[in-house]
C-alpha cells in the first residue's frame, strides 16, 4: 500500500537544517536512524549525528550495529561537519567524520552512508561496563530510506516532553535496502525497514529518570510507535503518548502495559506491550532480538556530553531491535529503555 501524503501536513522545510550557527550555544539539531535487517541478522541501533551551536564545527556521531548472537560494532565518534548544502544546494545534509544523513525528498526518501572505523565488542562486555581490547573493524554502510508512514510529531506540550525537547521533533518509519561491510568479510546485501528521527531545539537530560520507546512498521502496511516516562517520585503520572497506523490513517494511543528495563535480555527477552486507541486495544507480543547497552553516567553522554545539562543519575540504557507481533503479523522494529541502575537485572551478573 502506497500513502498519499506522507508530510503528515507538515512543510518541507522541517526536513532540513540550519546552515549557519545558531546564537544560543545550547541549541542542536539531530537526525537518527534505527534500522532493522528482514532477515534478523543485524540491526542498527541509532545511527546519529548530533550538532549542537556550542561545538558547530565539530558534530557528535553515534553508530552502533549488534548482530544476533551478541556481537557489537561501536563507530562512535566526533568528526568535522560535513557541508550542510547538496548538489542542488539545498540544506539538507548532516554529516560528521564517517557518517553523512541527506534528505533526498522531504517525508519521502533519504539515504543513509557511513564509512569508518569500530570498536569490535559484545553486548555482554557492554553490560558490565567493560571497553574491548580487539582491534577496531572497518566498516561500510550504504543504505536507500523509503518512508512508508506520515511522521509522528511527539508533542503534548507537556512539561516532561519539553524536559527532553524544547523544540521540534517527528519520527517516520521507512523500508530500506543497502549493503553493509564489516571487516574483510563481503559486504552484504540487505532489505529492512526502521524509523528516522529529526530534532531541533534545545535538550536538557536533568532530571531524567527513564524511558521506554518502540516502534515498527509491519509488511501490511499497519505500524505503532510510543514513548513512555516512569511515574515521578511524587506519584506524578509519567508522559505515555503513542499512536497506531492502520496502513491510511494514523489514530492517537496511549500505552497501557509497557515493558519497562526491570530486566536486561539482550536476546529473547519480554518487551511486548499494549496500546490503546479509538479503534480499540492493541496488544502486541515482542521479544529482543538484537542489543547494545551502556551502564552508568555514560548511557546518556555516549554522543559526547551534547545535553544541557546531563543526566543526573546513573542509568542503564538498552538500544536493540525487536520481532513484533500484531494479529498474526510479524515484522522487525526498535526498542529503547533506560531506567536507573540499581533498579535493572542483569541475568548471569553477580548478585543478579
Amino acid at each position: 500500500m502506497t500513502v498519499a501524503d506522507l508530510s503528515a501536513g507538515l512543510a518541507p522545510a522541517r526536513e532540513y537544517f540550519l546552515d549557519q550557527r545558531p546564537d544560543d550555544p545550547r541549541l542542536r539539531q539531530a537526525a537518527n536512524i534505527w534500522l532493522h535487517d528482514d532477515a534478523g541478522r543485524f540491526a542498527l541501533p541509532r545511527f546519529g549525528v548530533e550538532r549542537v551551536a556550542g561545538d558547530w564545527d565539530r558534530p557528535a556521531v553515534q553508530a552502533n550495529i549488534a548482530f544476533r548472537g551478541g556481537r557489537v560494532l561501536v563507530g562512535n565518534t566526533v568528526g568535522d561537519a560535513h557541508p550542510t548544502r547538496d548538489e542542488q544546494g539545498e540544506p539538507a545534509v548532516l554529516g560528521s567524520g564517517p557518517l553523512r544523513l541527506q534528505c533526498l525528498e522531504p517525508f519521502r526518501r533519504w539515504r543513509l552512508s557511513f564509512h569508518g572505523p569500530a570498536v569490535d565488542t559484545d553486548v555482554a562486555a557492554q553490560a558490565l561496563g567493560h571497553v574491548a581490547t580487539r582491534p577496531n573493524v572497518d566498516v561500510e554502510i550504504q543504505a536507500e530510506l523509503t518512508m512508508v508512514v506520515p511522521p509522528w510529531v511527539e508533542s503534548d506540550g507537556s512539561a516532561e516532553q519539553k524536559m527532553i525537547d524544547a523544540g521540534h521533533r517527528h519520527e517516520q518509519l521507512f523500508r530500506a535496502r543497502g549493503t553493509l561491510r564489516a571487516g574483510h568479510d563481503a559486504p552484504v546485501g540487505f532489505t529492512a525497514s526502521g524509523l528516522r528521527i529529526y530534532r531541533q531545539g534545545v535538550r536538557v537530560m536533568t532530571g531524567f529518570q527513564g524511558h521506554t520507546w518502540q516502534a515498527a512498521v509491519f509488511p501490511s502496511g499497519r505500524a505503532f510507535g510510543y514513548t513512555a516516562f516512569p511515574d515521578s517520585p511524587d506519584g506524578t503520572a509519567g508522559y505515555a503518548r503513542g499512536f497506531v497506523f492502520d496502513g491510511s490513517r494514523m489514530y492517537p494511543a496511549t500505552p497501557v502495559e509497557i515493558p519497562w528495563l526491570t530486566t536486561f535480555q539482550p536476546e529473547d527477552g519480554d518487551v511486548g506491550f499494549t496500546l490503546r486507541s479509538e479503534l480499540g486495544t492493541h496488544r502486541v507480543e515482542a521479544r529482543t532480538t538484537t542489543s547494545c547497552a551502556t551502564a552508568g553516567r555514560a548511557a546518556l553522554a555516549t554522543v559526547a556530553a551534547l545535553n544541557s545539562g546531563t543526566a543526573d543519575r546513573d542509568l542503564f540504557l538498552h538500544q536493540g531491535g525487536a520481532r513484533y507481533t500484531w494479529d498474526g503479523e510479524s515484522a522487525y522494529g526498535m526498542v529503547e529503555r533506560a531506567l536507573p541502575v540499581g533498579q535493572v537485572t542483569v541475568p548471569g551478573q553477580a548478585g543478579a
